[in-house]
């Protein structure tokens, strides 16, 4: 059943097809962010209650979710390559986390900046904005074990099990606000059913989410092209592809 994927352990066939799929992501990014934010910051009503620093809202959420969102891959990454010992497990970890680690402090930035107008200071030890601090630290975590060892292979064993580790603090992120009394708003457009929105501001809030996952699609084929780079580097396919990339224009 899954024998179309065994191609794919190969790192040069994984490669190619990174390298495929990666102007997609970023025409995708392109096209869907330009529109997302326009419509957003532009034609988007402001909120009746937080007027226009709602806005920040087309750029925090986003951000919130794909946080979580990378983590989850990252960890299922790394059950891979614990289990199964799918050697490009490693690479999609080392790939992943210092993305999801930036999407972490983007949320928690803009999450204090929409906090202090609505609250009236830049951050509580509110659950949930602790719990997305935690996450930071763990993908901070990840990366520092990733490169403490000259060993790929043992940082990777290292990163892995503190990513799977790390879950545990995923639901507590997503049901923080209903296990606590906290000050953080509920679920908006992440619950089941309709959105808690108006659908003139859902809309473009779609669209920026949309954008926001091409962009982390396409920023993830850079880094997991480097990782196979960085890991193959003596492997003959690597040196024919360096010496082609460096050969001038009129020699190809």
């Amino acid at each position: 059943m899954w024998k179309w994927l065994h191609p794919y352990a190969n790192p040069e066939v994984s490669y190619h097809f990174t390298d495929k799929i990666k102007p997609w992501f970023g025409w995708a990014t392109f096209l869907l962010l330009s529109i997302g934010f326009v419509w957003a910051l532009l034609f988007a009503p402001a909120d009746y209650q937080q007027g226009e620093s709602f806005r920040i809202f087309y750029i925090h959420v986003p951000s919130a979710i794909l946080s979580a969102g990378i983590y989850a891959g990252m960890a299922t990454a790394a059950l891979c390559s614990l289990v199964w010992q799918f050697k490009l497990a490693d690479a999609s970890v080392s790939a992943l986390a210092p993305i999801g680690a930036i999407f972490t402090a983007i949320a928690l930035v803009t999450g204090a900046a929409w906090g202090k107008p609505m609250w009236g200071t830049w951050w509580v030890w509110d659950a949930r904005l602790t719990s997305e601090l935690i996450l930071l630290f763990l993908y901070l975590g990840v990366i520092a074990l990733n490169n403490a060892f000259d060993d790929k292979q043992m940082a990777g064993k290292a990163a892995g099990i503190l990513a799977l580790v790390g879950v545990i603090n995923l639901p507590i992120i997503k049901y923080s606000v209903e296990w606590w009394n906290t000050l953080h708003q509920g679920a908006t457009v992440s619950k089941l059913g309709a959105p808690a929105m108006a659908a003139e501001m859902y809309w473009p809030f779609l669209f920026c989410f949309l954008g926001f996952i091409g962009l982390v699609g396409y920023v993830t084929c850079i880094r997991f092209q480097t990782e196979v780079i960085s890991r193959n580097k003596m492997r003959p396919w690597v040196r024919a592809l360096v010496c082609d990339n460096n050969q001038p224009e009129e020699a190809k």
